[in-house]
């Protein structure tokens, strides 16, 4: 039994790993095509990567609409859970569902329903519409982590609080946010994850300045090349060596 349990974790591993593997491996492949037989090693595709500049100009802004709205999804996620989780309001539990609602839109409706808007009221497509729809779609996981980490403790120290006369906005600076870091620190980088990868809305909100994934795609539209491994392998390193601080000193201070 133990070695059958061993041998499905085995299993797991590959399966979720093996794809990365190759990734990485044809990344350094001296050819122009990322498949078999490897051949030889070279570096010229991570030179070839770190030199263009649009996809330099691609990985900035997929980091600043990543931040950006990240943040503010986590902002108003945070306050909207305080608030639902505080104070009894009528029609609650209709409020909470329709928070959570986003989290079961296809991305695709919500991107065409963000481009109709927009079209409508005649605001030009950038990286902020790009942001404002990351925000609708991060929002929701920012609120549902967030409310479900709130509890009796940090009730009772917000109570007490108050009752040395801290006003609300002193109560949620320096009682509840800090209270509840641990949640709020993995919804943000959730909400980074999701917003760095996202396509279809980055894609459709956005006109000549353009995200990474959209970058990649226009890569990929002219044939395979070992540069998209090797740009898959620089982000897939950067987001592993961002788990691997969190967990040192984040998640583990938290426990």
């Amino acid at each position: 039994m133990r070695a059958l349990t061993w041998a499905y974790m085995a299993a797991l591993y590959a399966f979720i790993f093996l794809p990365v593997a190759v990734l990485v491996t044809f990344s350094f492949q001296d050819g122009r095509l990322p498949v078999p037989p490897l051949q030889g090693v070279s570096l010229r595709w991570y030179e070839t990567v770190l030199s263009d500049r649009n996809l330099m100009a691609a990985l900035g802004n997929s980091l600043l609409v990543a931040v950006v709205s990240s943040t503010a999804a986590l902002f108003l996620g945070f306050l909207a859970a305080h608030a639902l989780a505080r104070v009894r309001l009528p029609g609650s539990v209709l409020m909470r569902g329709l928070l959570i609602a986003p989290m079961t839109v296809s991305y695709l409706i919500i991107a065409l329903g963000l481009l109709t808007v927009f079209n409508q009221t005649g605001i030009r497509l950038s990286l902020w519409t790009a942001g404002i729809g990351h925000v609708v779609i991060n929002l929701p996981l920012c609120f549902a982590i967030t409310y479900a980490a709130m509890g009796d403790q940090q009730r009772s120290a917000e109570r007490a609080a108050r009752d040395l006369g801290a006003s609300d906005w002193q109560v949620l600076a320096h009682v509840s946010a800090p209270m509840l870091a641990p949640a709020l620190a993995a919804a943000f980088f959730l909400s980074v994850t999701f917003s760095w990868d996202e396509f279809i809305i980055a894609f459709l909100l956005t006109r000549f300045d353009v995200t990474l994934p959209v970058e990649i795609w226009s890569m990929l539209r002219s044939g395979l090349s070992p540069a998209t491994n090797a740009i898959g392998s620089l982000v897939f390193l950067v987001s592993v060596s961002l788990v691997i601080a969190l967990e040192l000193t984040i998640f583990r201070r938290a426990r």
